[in-house]
């Protein structure tokens, strides 16, 4: 079993839609990037290259490369499990805190933990997702923009229980 950690950063930005863990949420700003701008997408995505020793998200879509320009995060994210797949590993868990002023997280966190475990392939019960004010302190306290934390654990696949072997046969992932 390997453990990796992951953190992600955007600020707000007028015309863009605001996408946190392949999930549109209403919002009058967006995340800035040069992808979707996914906060959770993306800190999910360090944690589990971070897991497998793998470097980062920037080492493998970097931002100065116009193919990911605008790309979507969830596909990022797929590209990454497959990755691990083919390095043997598969996804046990992950746990995302967002840490935001607003949006509130918790009305959006049941459909995130759904993307999220529909592309790791694992059990919606294994993503887990919960949303943290900064109580009004920092850049983000004043609404500047959003910061995610991820932990992700991966196993290689000789160590994968019965309940994710059943799981992708069920789903066909």
């Amino acid at each position: 079993m390997r453990i990796g950690n992951g953190y992600d950063s955007h600020r707000f930005a007028a015309g863009r839609r605001l996408i946190l863990g392949g999930v549109e949420i209403p919002a009058e700003r967006g995340l800035d990037g040069h992808s979707d701008a996914d906060a959770v997408a993306h800190a999910v995505t360090d944690a589990l290259l971070g897991a497998a020793g793998l470097g980062d998200i920037g080492r493998h879509f970097p931002p100065t490369d116009a193919e990911w320009k605008d790309a979507d995060s969830m596909q990022l994210l797929a590209r990454v499990v497959r990755l691990l797949e083919g390095r043997n590993y598969q996804v046990v868990n992950v746990d995302v805190t967002v840490v935001a002023e607003t949006p509130k997280i918790g009305p959006h966190a049941p459909a995130m933990q759904q993307k999220i475990a529909q592309v790791l392939g694992i059990a919606p019960d294994h993503v887990s997702i919960k949303g943290k004010s900064n109580e009004g302190l920092g850049w983000i306290g004043r609404g500047e923009g959003v910061a995610c934390y991820a932990v992700a654990l991966i196993d290689d696949m000789e160590g994968v229980d019965e309940v994710h072997a059943r799981h992708r046969r069920d789903t066909g992932l």
